[in-house]
């Protein structure tokens, strides 16, 4: 088979690989459709973990099932499937710990393009295919389940993280289609304001349409001077950085108050440090609880975000900018991505 794959560290190409094989817990699904993610750009051109050679990418699909091994039962050849980004094994320590994304290891629930091949090919092998895929309604557009995989999902766990409580003063850092999604799962968690940072209108228009009451522009002065002024020098109770620098961490440990938390699902995919302002931080002293994540992947987390659509309480839509046709167009999604066009903001690839 063919796939579109990391060669090495700053060089992709298409390259032909073995067709996967399932185990007896496993599926081999081919993709319906994929979503390329900034993710992918780190980890090609920032080398962000690592050198990987000849590794099919892509780790965000839509897929339909060929083949499932001997001890599977939930899932069957034909069904559409939701592809979660994270796939864990679910028979380690670590899933009885209660963090499944990391189980076998610092990020080892993220196995498709980070340990194994990714969605990006003819075929793609998922593990656990009980555990790991849920059923597709048949009336949610490709495009729009699309984005469940790991756009819905992580934004919705910046949420999480920052424990948004009801009527919360909420500040997203970045509003790429993560950020977007954390400013949808503040408001379904209650936030009473959110305000979000960015520049570009495409997201800044999106952003208001899941809930943002405030805009802040980075090109206007200082993020920092500008949100503590729309709050009256108070801050916010809780921040969400979705995107954007080290100095993001810095910008949230400024603007939220004692007590407050910080939800970090932005990808750091450079340096060796992330900044934490000592004064801000209270000398270590102020009750800012900072709290970074992978997002939750899994059956359940899937069928959890496929409710969410079907009953009309998120539209996902309003992420995808750019639809492409036909496997091949993997390569120039991807390099959209990583080119960032200010008309974009998630595209997706039909096959």
């Amino acid at each position: 088979m063919k796939g579109f794959a990391m060669l090495r560290i700053g060089e992709v190409g298409w390259i032909e690989k073995d067709k996967p094989t399932a185990g007896p817990y496993d599926a081999i699904c081919r993709p319906l459709a994929v979503a390329p993610c900034t993710s992918d750009v780190h980890t090609v051109w920032e080398g962000s973990i690592g050198e990987r050679n000849n590794m099919i990418l892509g780790h965000e699909a839509i897929g339909e099932v060929v083949e499932v091994g001997s001890e599977v039962k939930y899932i069957k050849p034909g069904d559409r499937v939701v592809v979660p980004a994270i796939t864990p094994d679910w028979d380690t320590l670590e899933i009885q710990k209660g963090f499944h994304q990391h189980s076998g290891g610092c990020l080892a629930g993220w196995k498709c393009s980070n340990i194994k091949d990714g969605v990006f090919g003819e075929f793609f092998h998922v593990n656990h295919a009980d555990m790991n895929l849920a059923v597709l309604p048949n009336d949610i557009p490709l495009e729009v389940a699309a984005m469940m995989p790991d756009m819905m999902t992580t934004g919705f766990h910046g949420a999480e993280l920052a424990d948004i409580q009801l009527g919360d003063t909420v500040a997203v850092l970045g509003i790429g289609p993560v950020g977007l999604m954390s400013v949808a799962g503040a408001e379904l968690r209650g936030a009473g304001r959110i305000i979000v940072v960015g520049n570009r209108p495409v997201t800044i228009e999106a952003a208001k349409f899941y809930g943002a009451t405030d805009v802040v522009d980075y090109k206007d002065g200082d993020i920092v001077e500008q949100i503590m002024e729309l709050t009256g020098n108070k801050g916010v109770d809780a921040s969400i950085i979705a995107g954007g620098t080290p100095s993001a961490v810095a910008d949230a440990v400024k603007i939220t108050v004692p007590g407050g938390t910080i939800g970090n699902v932005n990808y750091f995919g450079e340096g060796d440090t992330l900044p934490i302002p000592r004064l801000d931080w209270g000398c270590g002293m102020a009750h800012k609880t900072i709290r970074g994540g992978l997002t939750p992947g899994g059956r359940l987390r899937m069928e959890k975000m496929i409710e969410l659509v079907k009953n009309n309480r998120v539209d996902p839509s309003k992420l995808v900018t750019h639809v492409f046709n036909g496997l091949e167009k993997s390569e120039e999604a991807l390099m959209m991505m990583k080119d960032k066009p200010r008309d974009l903001i998630k595209p997706v690839v039909i096959i």
